[in-house]
């Protein structure tokens, strides 16, 4: 991960990101790293997932190293799971400790990927209701929504917001037209250029810290998602955590790592699991 990260800071939110998109379906058990096959259809394609999550030759290469080494012990998912713990410490965030003895999944989960993963679009009310689906709190909502920190996101996915509400949020100085001017130059309101990608930091895009909530505070937040913690009248404790946030790194910290060891815990109480040898693929 070190030598990723210094190839190229933005591999460290790939990973976090890909760890995400992995628990949130099935829990976490590494069946977003599986490729389609004849017999199985894998989690990659599904919507909120297609042309987005990348950082998979990463684990591939992470994984056949440790398999040199030990084969069979150490599975895909704890590898994703270490992978994006060390991303977040490269980058300047926490550290912590997590369980490890996680299984593969011999399955993945298309509709649930479609239907359990958060999406740019969406209010805070049906985001909210995902993560508690997940046996995750509100409080680990506004932690975990934190690593956009760090990352780009798709012009497709910040579109509306920036020919949207995002006059109304922002505060009404130069620096905030100029940087909405910048946003519309590279993402035209008539279409094209989807894979335009802008940070969601973009005041610190490169380090894990605070700054995200500070543009919340501001309201420039680049995902309706994103600023609807703070923006929205239904978020009144969501409003609560990002001013914590913004004003106590320390805090956001010890809560960002607390959470991720949360998340980390989703278990798959259906697949028994297997430890894979390539993780695009089940063993045969």
């Amino acid at each position: 991960m070190e030598c990723a990260v210094l190839s190229d800071p933005r591999n460290a939110a790939k990973i976090v990101r890909l760890h995400f998109h992995d628990c949130f379906v099935q829990g976490c058990d590494g069946s977003v790293l599986l490729d389609d096959t004849i017999t199985l259809q894998g989690e990659k394609s599904a919507t909120p997932n297609v042309d987005s999550l990348k950082g998979f030759e990463i684990i591939d290469s992470i994984k056949n190293k440790v398999e040199s080494d030990c084969p069979g012990v150490v599975s895909c998912a704890d590898i994703l799971a270490i992978a994006a713990r060390d991303s977040t410490v490269l980058v300047g965030g926490p550290d912590w400790e997590m369980y490890l003895g996680r299984k593969d999944s011999k399955t993945a989960s298309y509709e649930l990927a479609n239907s359990n993963l958060p999406v740019p679009s969406e209010g805070i009310l049906p985001i909210i209701t995902k993560f508690l689906y997940q046996g995750l709190s509100v409080t680990d909502m506004v932690a975990l929504s934190g690593s956009h920190t760090i990352g780009v996101a798709r012009c497709q996915n910040y579109r509306a917001r920036i020919y949207g509400d995002y006059t109304v949020t922002a505060d009404q100085s130069t620096a905030s037209e100029s940087y909405l001017n910048d946003l519309r130059a590279s993402c035209p309101a008539a279409g094209g250029d989807d894979d335009t990608v802008a940070p969601m930091d973009n005041v610190t895009p490169n380090l894990f810290d605070n700054s995200y909530y500070q543009i919340l505070l501001r309201g420039e937040g680049l995902l309706n998602s994103d600023q609807e913690m703070y923006s929205s009248f239904l978020g009144v404790q969501t409003k609560q955590l990002v001013l914590q946030y913004a004003h106590d790194p320390l805090a956001f910290f010890h809560q960002f790592a607390q959470s991720m060891v949360a998340m980390g815990n989703i278990t798959n109480a259906v697949d028994g699991g297997e430890v894979r040898r390539n993780c695009r693929f089940v063993n045969t």
